[in-house]
């Protein structure tokens, strides 16, 4: 799955969604009581660790080109990781992660109006029944600081998926990756220290293991956002509301209703006629290019 088709961007989107969810449960199930800057600091060091191994493929004579970009994802990010730590240890799972899914709606909106993106009528059915899934499935959450906290999430999650288009081309994603993450490093050393908590050993397994799922789904948005417009593909990433109410079912004993599932109805039929519709217009372009030569 290179990204490179409409199809292929929407299951990496997908599966990238799944290692997000675990992710986030991961924090969940450590609980608030922890220090959060030291969690945020222990899981950037686990991140770059877990990418030495790639160092290599890192272009070193442009080793800081894109720093502005770079810059830019890395500490909107890290305010998108506070605000998510906050709202999955006030809200429930499923709770947290619908309103986490306002960032399609957001993505569509700013591809719009910073890129000049067309809407089609499938992609806007797509986004527009995914808004109103999460709206059924809420029925609806009241406005708290949780829940603007979760929001907080989205617009971070929007902006970073439309500035990969910004990325430089051609660099790999370790090297963005790398970079994002040694740019965030003094800013959240800064907030451990300022933070004056004892190092909590226990935080580490959990610091990497959060780690590790997240940067899968960090790679799988990079591959899809880079080569499809946003509008084409980001219906897909509210698949991850219906794999946060599957693990939160099995994992904290969250039960879905009938409200659940007509939500969840909303948001993947459309994206699977979206999914239909790309295959049909192949086809068509196939036939045409057949019947021309």
């Amino acid at each position: 799955m290179s990204g490179r088709t409409v199809n292929s961007a929407i299951m990496l989107l997908v599966i990238g969604n799944f290692l997000a969810i675990i992710s986030d449960s991961i924090i969940k199930w450590q609980g608030g009581d922890v220090a959060i800057f030291q969690f945020v600091l222990l899981r950037v060091i686990a991140t770059l660790l877990m990418l030495l191994p790639f160092v290599a493929m890192i272009d070193r004579r442009r080793l800081f080109e894109g720093t502005k970009i770079h810059l830019i994802r890395a500490h909107v990010g890290l305010a998108g990781v506070l605000c998510m730590i906050v709202a999955l240890n006030s809200l429930p799972l499923a709770t947290a992660n619908a309103i986490f899914y306002a960032a399609p709606v957001l993505v569509m909106v700013l591809g719009v109006l910073f890129f000049g993106e067309r809407l089609s009528g499938l992609s806007l059915l797509a986004v527009v029944s995914g808004f109103l899934g999460i709206v059924v499935i809420l029925r609806p959450v009241a406005l708290s600081w949780e829940s603007l906290s979760a929001l907080g999430l989205a617009v971070a999650l929007a902006i970073n998926a439309l500035l990969v288009r910004k990325l430089p081309r051609g660099q790999s994603m370790v090297h963005t990756l790398i970079l994002t993450h040694v740019y965030v490093l003094p800013a959240v050393l800064l907030l451990a220290v300022m933070e004056g908590a004892p190092f909590d050993p226990s935080l580490v397994a959990t610091a990497f293991g959060s780690s590790f799922f997240i940067l899968g789904y960090n790679i799988t948005i990079l591959l899809a956002y880079r080569h499809c417009a946003a509008n084409q593909v980001t219906s897909a990433e509210y698949t991850g509301l219906i794999w946060a109410m599957v693990v939160g079912w099995l994992w904290f004993a969250e039960v879905p209703d009938l409200w659940f599932y007509l939500g969840s109805a909303m948001i993947v039929i459309p994206i699977l006629l979206q999914s239909l519709d790309e295959k049909r217009r192949l086809r068509i372009a196939r036939q045409t290019c057949e019947a021309g030569s």
